[in-house]
């Protein structure tokens, strides 16, 4: 079984998602797997991965306004504070969700449903630039 890893980097406009199949497709392509597994590792405690719509736009914002209701910013509760309001709701938000994305691969291809898209979600409301590290297993 032959491995693959490969990195990249991805500058977000701050909150919001971002799709990145196609820069996790041209990993797989590279590492001439037919079939396996591909990982995607992001390498951040306030962003994070997730498998979903890729058509419609309002899925997304529905999702975000669906997480903001679970770690709402700003919560006089948190004693974390210290990079703004919407530092400790990030983290809650990534604990929440993902960090990591494992797909099968079949055909050379990620094996994705029709409608399926892999995004990083960015947490926080500032730009920042996050790593992410794919990893392709098999033949």
């Amino acid at each position: 079984m032959a491995v693959h890893q490969d990195s990249f980097r991805v500058r977000t406009e701050g909150r919001g998602t971002i799709n990145i199949t196609r820069q996790v497709e041209e990993v797989v392509v590279a590492s001439g797997t037919t079939t396996g597994t591909c990982h995607v590792f992001q390498h951040h405690t306030s962003a994070s991965l997730l498998v979903t719509e890729n058509a419609d736009p309002d899925v997304r914002h529905d999702l975000e306004t669906l997480i903001a209701r679970m770690a709402p910013d700003g919560d006089p509760a948190y004693r974390h504070d210290m990079e703004g309001d919407d530092d400790m709701a990030a983290h809650a938000r990534a604990m929440l969700t993902h960090n990591d994305l494992t797909v099968p691969v079949g055909r050379g291809r990620l094996i994705l449903g029709t409608w399926q898209g892999l995004f990083l979600w960015e947490h926080r409301y500032a730009a920042h630039t996050r790593t992410l590290t794919v990893t392709v297993h098999g033949e």
